[in-house]
């Protein structure tokens, strides 16, 4: 088991190893985000609430090769088989989640496909990591090589400024880029919906701290 994207520590696996026991991986915060063989995962799940939809989804891509292999007595809820047979309505679903993620996904092939959004999500996760390399009042918690394309977590270098650039996130209308509590510091989420702008108004700001202390 693995996870594709930590949004903790901003940090993606970039190559996946081949493995001869199946391969179950959580994509909950970047499926969609970028180009990937899916035929050499056996089970993929994400939560909806990062690129696919509202919160309240959760898609399953399964193959049929490791299906019923469990000798557990496995609950009609937990067991994917149980969902197959029913067309994924063995329960009444969640409708509204589900729609916008039809809605979403409309969009997505609509401006050129999971190709096109990971050359634009690569572009915007470079505009700020060369802000938080070249400016000498952030630094960046991951290493280079295992940056992610949609979290990236920096810090200030001296806390004394962090009232000031708080106040200025805030004036210039950025909010919720709080780091989470193990680590601190702060996480820019960028996933599929976050336009270009908003980065480089991030990145603004980031630049205007360093020619005002």
């Amino acid at each position: 088991h693995c996870t594709s994207n930590n949004t903790i520590y901003g940090t993606q696996i970039r190559k996946f190893q081949s493995s001869k026991i199946p391969k179950v991986c959580d994509m909950s915060s970047d499926i969609f985000s970028r180009q990937l063989d899916f035929s050499k995962f056996d089970l993929i799940y994400a939560g909806a609430q990062k690129n696919l939809g509202p919160a309240g989804a959760t898609i399953v891509i399964v193959k049929n090769s490791v299906l019923g292999k469990s000798s557990r007595n496995i609950p009609s809820m937990m067991d994917y088989q149980t969902h197959i047979n029913k067309s994924s309505l063995y329960n009444t679903p969640p409708v509204f989640s589900v729609y916008v993620s039809l809605l979403n996904m409309r969009w997505l092939k609509s401006n050129g496909g999971i190709k096109r959004l990971e050359e634009i999500n690569t572009k915007k996760a470079s505009i700020l990591y060369s802000e938080i390399d070249i400016n000498p009042h952030f630094k960046g918690y991951a290493k280079e090589e295992d940056r992610s394309i949609m979290n990236a977590t920096f810090s200030l270098i001296n806390d004394d400024f962090k009232e000031t650039f708080d106040s200025m996130l805030k004036d210039s209308g950025i909010v919720g880029i709080n780091g989470h509590r193990n680590i601190g510091g702060y996480r820019a989420s960028m996933y599929n919906a976050m336009p270009i702008d908003s980065v480089k108004t991030l990145v603004e700001v980031m630049s205007e701290l360093e020619n005002k202390v």
